[in-house]
């Protein structure tokens, strides 16, 4: 579910200088959004998926042309990301614009009840991006709820005050990067232990798990039975655009395949099927035959968890 959704633009230039006039070499647009590339990513491993959330018609018309869709039309344009990429030295430079305001005061009603009807039918969930302008906060928590008191594994991968609610959602799964963290959490950790310190009272809350994407140091899970860090023994260079997305794909295609989760091999898959993304040039897409190659090379490392009055306090 992409609530947010835009035209992934890339402008190539040789060298990119502020208050210059540049001649771009080529130029790259495909739809996109956190949910979109998460639904790429997802069909490319083999498992059905479906696009929905906010579009305009013209968004949704080009979406249909390559994903499965069913969007409320509630957006009276769809807003554009633009990624300036120096052929030089590699550097891009990015520009997101903020998206249009939803004015139909029913559109947050018809999402909801537009999801609530795929659940008897679908596996899993993710609810990924930013928010438009007009649409409440609590609509990611509030749609979560639904899909898990229908028992389809939900994650939410959003920021700020849709973060903090979707946080006390019972059953939810957490993906945050780094700043989503320290936002959620007001802690800044440095290792993996203190993730799992600082994550503690949202699983005595209810969180199912916390998985804290951290960049080149992997990937950090925490949940109420154990904790584990994962890593590639050398991080890949390449375009992270999309990483934490497709690393999100093989969370949910894990969880809604298995009644019991085994979280490293869930880790490992996860680390492998982002770094997958790193090295293709535009969010997501993988190279599933390094994917299939990276897996195996994960290293896994479990951690320990507080002890219940460390936790407690």
């Amino acid at each position: 579910m992409t609530m947010n959704p835009a035209y992934d633009m890339t402008y190539r230039v040789e060298r990119f200088e502020r208050g210059q006039a540049h001649r771009v070499r080529s130029v790259e647009q495909r739809i996109g959004g956190k949910g979109i590339n998460v639904t790429r990513v997802l069909n490319q491993l083999g498992k059905y998926a479906r696009a929905t959330g906010f579009s305009d018609h013209a968004f949704a018309a080009a979406a249909e042309l390559e994903l499965p869709v069913d969007f409320v039309h509630a957006l009276p344009w769809v807003r554009r990301t633009v990624v300036i990429s120096e052929s030089e030295d590699g550097t891009a430079t990015a520009l997101w614009e903020p998206g249009a305001r939803v004015s139909n005061p029913h559109a947050a009603e018809q999402l909801a009840v537009r999801v609530a009807g795929l659940l008897p039918d679908i596996a899993g969930l993710v609810i990924s991006g930013s928010l438009p302008g007009g649409i409440d906060p609590s609509l990611p928590a509030e749609i979560a709820r639904t899909a898990i008191a229908a028992d389809v594994p939900t994650i939410c991968d959003v920021d700020g005050e849709a973060l903090r609610l979707a946080a006390q959602v019972p059953g939810i799964v957490l993906t945050p990067n780094e700043s989503e963290f320290q936002r959620l959490t007001g802690a800044e950790p440095t290792t993996a232990d203190d993730i799992v310190s600082a994550v503690q009272p949202l699983i005595a809350h209810g969180v199912r798990a916390v998985i804290a994407t951290r960049g080149l140091e992997g990937i950090t899970a925490v949940t109420a039975g154990g904790a584990w860090s994962a890593a590639l023994a050398e991080p890949l260079a390449g375009n992270p655009t999309g990483a934490g997305d497709a690393a999100v794909a093989a969370v949910i295609a894990a969880l809604s395949s298995a009644s019991r989760t085994d979280w490293p091999a869930l880790l490992s898959d996860a680390v492998a099927t982002s770094a997958a993304a790193v090295v293709v040039p535009v969010a997501g897409e993988i190279d599933r035959g390094m994917r299939t190659r990276l897996t195996p090379t994960v290293r896994i490392r479990e951690l320990d968890l507080p002890a219940p009055q460390e936790a407690a306090s």
